[in-house]
């Protein structure tokens, strides 16, 4: 059975760079030959792709990890580790990615082929020719591979489509989706047939087609999670113009329509003032066509222009269809609102650090660049332990941990590394 599934959150992380290698020449007739250790490769990164033919997040239910993958580390006589492969991952248009953990917007992909890098991949660490000086012909020092990134991401869905067809459940939406499009639809005479939203592309004439969304009845109480509601809102913000379905055979078919603007502009403000072609179906019901003129009046005394149809016996249909796409074309060309581009928050300056007091003579260090050094270091190489502790007077980490009151001997953790002071 196909689920659809318009919410989902996922972990990925992207490849860690390649370690460089300390190494020296050793041939034949060149017992000390310099230093030739090559470079490591750079990690794959996560790369988030539009694929037009997807219309939902169902294929991340099997799996919701992903790893980029990471680069080979170099070796001797120069040689190059190779790059870690980019991880592309293919989600639907109309994908909103965020972070999990702080709820910021990462990006908004719509158009087919789109591409955003959520994570980057660790560029490779560098081999310790690249470390030789008129100073120091030998040196024993590299780096190791720039740390990975990864994410906790919360994707959701918001279908694209030109036309959203809404109304409360059973009121031919999906009926008229079926009859104006190829989409087929579970069709049923009862509450919430519809579960999930569906597409359709209506054919206007030979060189003009609107893409429609058939979106899941809503109930009162909708903008708070009620019935299906909550998790399908959202789709109906990607629509420029709705019709209105309202079920001539409901007891107050005003009630009706007054409830469900509710619900829209209770969910979001804007939803409230987008178009609609407002349509009372199933006209061709002997009970409906009895009230169907206190029904108009009752409409026109609001100032609403409502349209008659039956979706069931095709009647008035395309009528639907041209009204819609009328006040489409009266709408300005669409603009791209701050929310619908990639966002990318101000990155925190890495080489800032903070020093917090653990316990007596325990010390923690914790800063983007002074714990990207730790992890590239080759702690058992002494130039490699050396070049850190010059990076460390460099961002001013000394002074501030004698500052702070750190004392010969006492202990000081900079990631997952544990190092001994020393004056």
């Amino acid at each position: 059975m196909r689920m659809f599934i318009d919410q989902v959150n996922i972990h990925v992380k992207s490849g860690k760079g390649g370690d460089g290698m300390v190494h020296f020449r050793r041939e034949k007739f060149e017992p000390r030959g310099g230093p030739d250790g090559g470079d490591g490769g750079k990690g794959g990164d996560i790369i988030f792709e539009v694929k037009a033919t997807l219309n939902s997040l169902s294929h991340f239910r099997p799996k919701q990890s992903f790893a980029a993958e990471p680069g080979v580390n170099g070796g001797a006589s120069q040689m190059t580790g190779r790059n870690g492969k980019d991880l592309v991952v293919h989600v639907p248009p109309g994908t909103v990615i965020y972070d999990a953990e702080t709820g910021a917007l990462l990006g908004d992909l719509t158009d087919a082929g789109q591409q955003l890098i959520i994570c980057k991949g660790g560029r490779g660490g560098r081999g310790n020719q690249h470390f030789a000086t008129s100073r120091n012909q030998a040196p024993r020092m590299a780096e190791r591979g720039e740390p990975h990134e990864e994410k906790m991401l919360r994707l959701e869905l918001k279908l694209i489509a030109d036309i959203g067809i809404i109304g409360l459940p059973n009121a031919g939406k999906s009926t008229l989706l079926s009859v104006l499009t190829n989409a087929k639809p579970k069709i049923g005479a009862y509450p919430f047939t519809t579960l999930e939203p569906h597409l359709g592309v209506a054919k206007l004439d030979d060189d003009t087609t609107v893409v429609l969304a058939d979106i899941p009845g809503l109930i009162e109480g909708a903008h708070e999670g009620a019935g299906l509601g909550h998790d399908f809102l959202r789709h109906i913000q990607r629509t420029r113009v709705l019709i209105h379905m309202i079920d001539g055979q409901s007891e107050d078919p005003l009630a009706d329509f007054s409830q469900i603007n509710t619900e829209l502009s209770l969910f979001d403000t804007k939803l409230g003032q987008k178009p609609q072609v407002v349509v009372i179906n199933k006209i061709d019901q002997p009970d409906v066509q009895e009230k169907l003129k206190d029904i108009q009046s009752s409409f026109k005394k609001k100032k609403v222009e409502l349209l008659t149809a039956s979706a069931m016996a095709r009647a008035n249909t395309r009528e639907i269809l041209i009204a819609a796409y009328k006040l489409l074309q009266e709408l300005p060309p669409e603009t791209l609102e701050e929310e619908a581009l990639p966002v990318y928050k101000p990155e925190v300056d890495p080489n800032q650090f903070d020093i917090h007091r653990e316990d007596g003579d325990k010390w923690r260090v914790t800063g983007v660049a002074i714990e990207r050094a730790a992890k590239m270091t080759y702690w058992e190489h002494y130039g490699s332990v050396r070049r850190f502790q010059r990076l460390m007077q460099k961002l001013g980490v000394d002074e501030a941990l004698r500052e702070a009151g750190v004392q010969e001997g006492d202990t000081v953790f900079v990631g997952d590394f544990e190092l001994e002071w020393q004056d």
